[in-house]
């Protein structure tokens, strides 16, 4: 990619990177405004599960205070990134309404220490996903990852409708549809004209204008803001965990883990979302990011587990926000957490919140859904969609609509598995992860090799490149262009400046197969530190300072493959390339 390509393609509607620093201010002003907005959704999920399961007021006090503080908490870790927890990015984290029907049925069955420990077991699960994320790649793809944050908006949509309506008894029938419009047109109209730090500070300009008009026709409740102390703690005390492992934890446990699973899925592809909106040039996604995102989840839902209250995900509210406000800065992330952390201690400024009128809480959501919608298809196109992943994408979504709905046979499936068909995200990522898992199944034969990570492996991978040519039917131009594609990859992915015993302990593992007409071979090894997709797409702007062997490689590796992709993850390097017949297509690219 040239200069003016890159240029050409370059996010300018980024303001500030993940790396970079914002005034102060800025940073804190734009964190505020994070937490302000997602606190409602941090309480209401807590306040309708334990409202639905019949506990208490003193027990709902207590899992409000809890959830809002590991939010804080877990934020700040997804932006500072300590170790292999955290993004590294703006992921605001809070409670997950996929978790409320599996919920409801723990705490109705089992009270809150059956709930307690049924979100730490399962949390459990996100530390293996997290470590050993590469084992699923295959199925939690770019398809199915995005096919779900579109979901979100079809799950979500109907409580953000529902809303629209939710004004106090005998207010003014002007009230709830003007209030309304204010808001979404003010934050539309800032967003689509608005430039610089006016442009920032559309949501809270928007959703303060709706809810003055409110006030006027007296559908913000400032009784309960007036009704709640500044400072305090919950009056509910932490109930402990129910450590007897009984009939109700063993019946309760497999739907925990599904949905956790599912709740990850949403984070892998909030994971790699918010990397796309995070910097002005675009990248290949890393994978470590996404472990870090999955790790920091995992450790929500321990402490959510510890602490006795729901489960904790990544808000995909952090990518609209940021693709909104164009500020992906670390910075922003952390004052998100410690807003979370204050506001916990400060219920009355999250009264100030959830007394802000429901048709402006809709209308805020309803800009930020059809955001985030965007961001799922454009994953999902971005992947390069053929017609599987065109029908995967599809049928999934399709399907996670109607059982959103309560269309598809729901004498059948509205009670299986405690309810779970029941959300949209949960049945429509099902659906995608089976016909993707089915795809890798029916899938031919694929050719393996593996051999030590060396330069001295290059004639076992050449004897095998030539073997899979043979029998795929290919002629000797062919078989070249794979063995001189497997050449560079190899040559590439060697560190010049690793130490031979380090290399000699390491593996590579080569898989080959057809499709399309094409080839597909794919290598794998232990992790490097930079992605090899990005220095392809960058050769000629950015190589100045590359030893000469590499650079080659990477232009002859251009030049051979017509796509190269470069999975990064903590213990694992994936390159695939596909390598087209010569004369059946023009060109390489990445």
């Amino acid at each position: 990619m040239s200069a003016e390509n890159a240029d050409r393609h370059a996010n300018t509607d980024v303001r500030y990177e993940a790396d970079e620093k914002p005034p102060p201010l800025l940073a804190f002003g734009l964190g505020l405004q994070l937490a302000v907005l997602c606190v409602g959704g941090v309480v209401f999920t807590p306040a309708i599960v334990v409202r639905a399961a019949g506990g208490t007021e003193d027990y709902l006090s207590w899992a409000v205070f809890a959830a809002v503080a590991i939010c804080g908490a877990t934020t700040m870790l997804q932006a500072i990134r300590v170790g292999r927890f955290g993004a590294g990015y703006v992921l605001i984290m809070g409670t997950s309404g996929a978790f409320i029907a599996v919920c409801i049925a723990a705490l109705a069955k089992g009270g809150p220490g059956m709930l307690a420990t049924l979100v730490l077991a399962s949390s459990l699960f996100q530390f293996v996903l997290s470590e050993r994320l590469s084992l699923f790649r295959r199925v939690l793809t770019p398809t199915v990852a995005g096919t779900v944050i579109m979901l979100i908006a079809v799950t979500v949509m109907p409580i953000v409708f529902g809303l629209l309506k939710d004004v106090p008894k005998g207010s003014p029938p002007i009230a709830a549809p003007l209030s309304a419009l204010v808001a979404v047109v003010v934050i539309v109209g800032i967003a689509l004209k608005a430039t610089g730090a006016l442009r920032l500070w559309a949501p809270v300009i928007g959703v303060a204008a709706g809810s003055f008009v409110g006030l006027y026709f007296g559908i913000y409740d400032t009784a309960r803001v007036a009704g709640t102390p500044w400072i305090g703690l919950p009056h509910g005390a932490w109930p402990g965990l129910d450590l007897n492992f009984g009939p109700v934890f063993w019946a309760l446990l497999p739907g925990f883990v599904f949905v956790t699973l599912i709740g990850a899925i949403e984070t892998v592809g909030d994971g790699a979302a918010i990397q796309r909106v995070s910097w002005r040039r675009p990248r290949a996604v890393d994978f470590r990011a996404v472990q870090g995102a999955v790790a920091a989840d995992g450790v929500g839902n321990l402490l959510s587990g510890l602490l006795a209250t729901v489960p904790n995900t990544t808000y995909s509210t952090s990518v609209s926000v940021t693709e909104l406000t164009g500020v992906g800065a670390r910075s922003v992330g952390v004052a998100a957490g410690l807003a979370f952390l204050a506001l916990a201690f400060l219920p009355k400024l999250v009264a100030v919140v959830l007394a802000i009128p429901g048709p402006v809480a809709a209308a805020y959501m309803t800009v930020l859904l059809a955001m985030l919608f965007i961001v799922g298809m454009r994953m999902v196109v971005q992947d390069g969609i053929d017609y599987r992943k065109g029908l995967v994408a599809g049928v999934a979504f399709w399907a996670g609509v109607g059982f959103q709905n309560g269309v598809i046979y729901p004498e059948y499936f509205s009670t299986f598995a405690g309810g779970l068909l029941n959300n949209g995200m949960t049945a429509g990522g099902l659906v995608a992860m089976i016909m993707t898992l089915f795809m890798e199944i029916t899938e031919p034969r694929r050719s393996r090799l593996e051999v030590a990570f060396d330069v001295s492996a290059l004639p076992k991978i050449r004897e095998f490149l030539g073997e899979f040519a043979s029998t795929s039917g290919w002629d000797e131009a062919m078989a070249h262009r794979l063995d001189a594609a497997g050449e560079e990859t190899l040559l590439t992915l060697l560190r010049p400046d690793e130490a031979d015993e380090s290399r000699k302990r390491r593996r590579l593992l080569m898989v080959a197969h057809k499709e399309d007409g094409g080839a597909v071979l794919e290598f794998v090894a232990a992790g490097g530190e930079e992605n090899l997709q990005d220095k392809i797409a960058l050769l000629g702007e950015q190589t100045a300072g590359a030893p000469i062997e590499r650079e080659v490689s990477l232009r002859l590796l251009r030049h051979l493959a017509s796509s190269v992709r470069h999975q990064q993850y903590h213990d694992t390097d994936i390159v695939t390339l596909r390598v087209e017949v010569p004369g059946a297509t023009g060109g390489g690219g990445v």
